[in-house]
């Protein structure tokens, strides 16, 4: 596929209903404190050219790249600039698309740091596969981490319409978990990725089955109240269980959260939320997916600098919706967007390369 975004595809297409349409424009470069946890401040303050943030937000507001509802930029731990666009305001939940598997990949540390279960615990050692079909010893041998690196085996791949474990398949059944552990093997795991939401949505019912509770309640004991995010959506299997592939709702100052936590080495606020050492597992490039880098459930490109390339990682859903981490700039950006199944979706990374990191001194 010639663009993440496309590839990434899946999750259904058009926009959410939470849109209002009458919403006007909204950004600032000196953000409001709302109490939500985050210390606002000035670009200038924090060592960021805001002539290069306006330019952004007005290529943004003129429509030059689509549907993109929303930018966010974090330096040195404070809010310096949000804009709301295409009647999308603060306090609007977004569908984050299929960057909620970077939740999920938090999550998932958060429960190996517990015990609940280790990156190299077989998957059929865990969710025992008695039942399912095309069951082999290749099937037995996937490893939580396999379906972190999106490495399985399965004969899934969402970028392929074909694909007897294609994500829009497995959404016109009835049980989730059993269309994708029923399907065949192509592959032995660890050995080649293929882009596959079916495996995240099993790794989070692993995580909810081993943790005795919904994968909303774990997160919401152990990741969101950490963090202080209070407003969530999550997209549903028709069980009714709360399912880790994607469509996970969140106002994008929340969805930052996220980014600046695992900037900060998995603390928030100076609380440890995630362990240290997986955050640092998460930046490492494990296969490439595309036009990127991959592991863990997240993407990792680099941009460039007048220091020289800048490594990110990044969280990645259809429409636009991204969360980029950049260490060596101390630097968190944000994006929400509606520009589904369109080339558009890429339109943050030419807003990050054109404008926020040259931005950062």
């Amino acid at each position: 596929m010639a663009t993440l975004l496309t590839a990434c595809g899946g999750d259904g297409g058009g926009p959410t209903p939470d849109r209002n349409p009458h919403a006007p424009e909204s950004t600032s470069l000196a953000p409001d404190s709302t109490g939500d946890g985050w210390m606002p401040s000035t670009p200038a303050a924090e060592g960021v050219d805001a002539a290069g943030l306006q330019a952004a937000f007005d290529a943004i507001g003129d429509d030059r790249y689509g549907d993109v509802d929303s930018m966010l930029v974090i330096r040195h731990g404070r809010l310096v600039a949000e804009g709301y666009f295409h009647g999308y305001a603060r306090d609007t939940l977004h569908d984050l698309r299929s960057s909620g598997k970077s939740f999920t990949s938090a999550l998932t540390g958060i429960a190996v740091d517990g015990g609940l279960l280790g990156v190299d615990d077989r998957l059929s050692d865990l969710l025992p596969l008695e039942g399912y079909a095309n069951v082999d010893d290749r099937k037995r041998a996937i490893r939580i981490r396999d379906l972190l690196n999106m490495e399985s085996g399965l004969e899934c791949n969402d970028w392929v319409s074909s694909s007897a474990g294609n994500e829009e398949r497995m959404y016109h059944t009835s049980d989730w978990i059993k269309f994708i552990l029923d399907l065949p093997m192509v592959q032995q795991p660890g050995v080649s990725s293929a882009y596959c939401t079916g495996g995240v949505v099993v790794l989070g019912h692993v995580l909810s089955q081993r943790a005795g509770m919904g994968l909303d309640s774990f997160a919401e004991a152990q990741l969101f109240g950490p963090l202080g995010i209070r407003d969530v959506e999550w997209r549903r299997s028709p069980d009714g269980r709360a399912t880790g592939g994607g469509g996970l709702k969140l106002r994008p100052r929340d969805a930052a959260k996220l980014g600046q936590m695992y900037l900060s080495g998995g603390t928030w606020n100076g609380v440890r939320v995630v362990p240290a050492a997986w955050v640092e597992e998460s930046q490492r490039i494990v296969t490439r997916l595309g036009a990127n880098d991959y592991g863990f459930l997240w993407w990792k490109r680099s941009f460039a600098h007048r220091t020289g390339d800048v490594a990110s990682f990044f969280t990645s859903g259809n429409g636009g919706n991204f969360i980029f981490v950049i260490p060596a700039l101390d630097l968190v950006a944000v994006f929400t967007g509606s520009n589904y199944d369109s080339p558009k979706g890429d339109s943050p990374f030419a807003i990050m390369a054109t404008w926020v990191v040259p931005s950062a001194s």
